[in-house]
């Protein structure tokens, strides 16, 4: 029977995935030189994070007790790999648009990502340790959530201002939307983690 570590582990190695697409997102934004070789780099590694998904939700049909409850090691896996689904999407559409150059708010919102990811990695890591801790890595998500938030509501309010290309409007609304839900899904896993340090208390 697979010990309880195991899943402490494996999420732990999916918060290190989940932060080598979120720096790769905001290379690709800062150093806009070859999108498409970016997005395929961001590509590879949402394959490496449905994998590591796949061996989480396989270990957990295979473990009769487990560490947390199995909805929300579940429920985690899932969410985890929203995220870099979503860093997955947003490289595309840069590629997919023919964006010649990203633009300050959209660098911003992928800066953003990162600093989610790299907070969501974290928490993960005081999975099996001190609960507590992972309470003040949600917080952090939650308020740049909220930053990315209105960093995407100002962009799209200067894009209606500004912008007299129909075409372009539709383009980079969506692009500055797919970027903040990233951010979205960063705060869907804290709230899965809250509700597991609820639990365990």
């Amino acid at each position: 029977m697979p010990k309880e570590e195991k899943f402490f582990k494996m999420f732990q190695d999916m918060g290190v995935i989940i932060t080598e697409g979120a720096q790769q997102l905001k290379v690709m934004l800062d150093d806009y030189v070859d999108p498409l070789t970016s997005q395929r780099q961001i590509k590879d590694t949402e394959h490496k994070g449905d994998n590591q998904t796949h061996l989480i939700i396989k270990t957990l049909n295979k473990t009769f007790i487990t560490p947390l409850d199995r909805e929300d090691i579940y429920s985690l896996a899932s969410k985890l790999d929203d995220i870099l689904d979503l860093i997955d999407a947003s490289a595309q559409r840069f590629v997919m648009y023919n964006v010649e150059k990203p633009t300050p708010e959209a660098q911003q919102l992928a800066f953003i990502i990162l600093k989610c990811c790299q907070t969501v990695e974290r928490a993960l890591k005081h999975l099996g340790g001190k609960f507590e801790d992972i309470n003040d890595c949600c917080v952090e998500i939650n308020a740049l959530e909220n930053e990315a938030d209105r960093v995407c509501r100002e962009a799209i309010s200067r894009l209606f201002d500004e912008e007299k290309d129909p075409i372009n409007l539709i383009k980079w609304k969506e692009i500055y939307e797919t970027l903040e839900k990233a951010t979205d899904k960063c705060e869907d896993a804290a709230n899965i983690l809250e509700s597991v340090v609820v639990k365990n208390a």
